[in-house]
């Protein structure tokens, strides 16, 4: 039978489920995704184009509310969404595995909190951050990062805005960076509320070792897991090189089997109705586990490198 495993998860696949998989495969990355064709693309446009004619049949479209970007003075359209987006379990999980597989390739990761110094619409907040990632690229070679967005819950004045959560590979000069953060947004009408406003309280830095998963592990339930906000606009996003990464393999039973021998009653069995899985307790000694995907990651990351 082949055992389907990634971070902490093995699912023993059917019969079914393991039509024209090997053993030694591996899962996950972007690499693997079939290349779309143009005609393709155009045919999924006009198919989501009439779906949205579809849905607001018998309706006026909704007017569009506009915001000025003071960068540029363009008048930027605040689209409104059909349907607010959030993160299912199936991107808390895809986050999760990226994030790990992220960690595995370095010694230290630098976890960031981007907050708005006043209250902000959704879709000016990720233009903002996307503008902020695009100039953090500029002189670092390799650039890589993952961000989540999520809800503020415990501040009265601004309660619901939105914010951002960043790992990246790099750490930065802390005051050139905030003071960047704070100019974007005064440059799309966004000024502090409180004339004491420190710029230092928007930015929040942290350096976390990544060869501990307890670590990794408790900022993946306190940020994504237990994220259940919805919003208007996109709410996760990573560069190429960490969609490239690959989260897992495949691989006879003998791997669990090693695993249960090692753990015995600590790993939890939840059957379903195709496959069974096994959640295994992430700590030094499972972790090295996984250390094929360790080397496959960075193998690829060689491999981009001297291209």
């Amino acid at each position: 039978m082949l055992v389907k495993n990634s971070y902490g998860i093995s699912a023993v696949l059917g019969i079914k489920q393991s039509v024209n998989i090997k053993e030694n495969d591996f899962t996950g990355s972007a690499l693997n995704r079939k290349k779309i064709s143009e005609m393709e693309k155009e045919r999924r446009k006009e198919k989501a184009k009439k779906k949205r004619v579809e849905t607001q049949e018998g309706t006026l479209p909704p007017e569009p509310t506009t915001t000025i970007d003071y960068e540029t003075g363009e008048e930027i359209q605040l689209l409104p969404e059909t349907k607010l987006r959030s993160m299912s379990q199936r991107t808390k999980s895809k986050i999760r595995k990226k994030v790990m597989a992220f960690a595995q390739l370095q010694k230290k990761l630098t976890f960031i909190t981007l907050t708005f110094v006043n209250l902000v619409a959704d879709q000016v907040a990720v233009k903002i951050l996307k503008r902020f990632l695009d100039n953090m690229k500029k002189g670092k070679e390799d650039f890589d990062y993952l961000w989540v967005a999520e809800r503020q819950t415990n501040n009265e004045v601004f309660g619901g805005n939105i914010h951002f959560h960043l790992i990246t590979d790099k750490f930065w000069d802390i005051k050139k960076v905030w003071k960047y953060w704070i100019e974007l947004q005064a440059k799309s009408g966004i000024h502090p509320r409180d004339e004491n406003f420190k710029p230092s309280s928007a930015f929040d830095v942290k350096r976390i070792a990544s060869k501990n998963p307890r670590s990794i592990s408790s900022y993946l339930t306190k940020y994504i897991t237990k994220n259940m906000a919805q919003f208007n606009c996109q709410v996760w996003n990573c560069s190429q090189g960490v969609s490239n990464l690959y989260t897992g393999f495949y691989t006879g039973m003998e791997f669990l089997e090693e695993l249960q021998r090692l753990k015995g009653n600590q790993i939890k069995e939840i059957p379903m109705e195709y496959t069974t899985l096994h959640l295994i307790p992430l700590d030094k000694t499972t972790y090295r586990f996984y250390d094929r995907l360790k080397e496959k990651n960075q193998s690829l990351k060689f491999k981009q490198n001297n291209l």
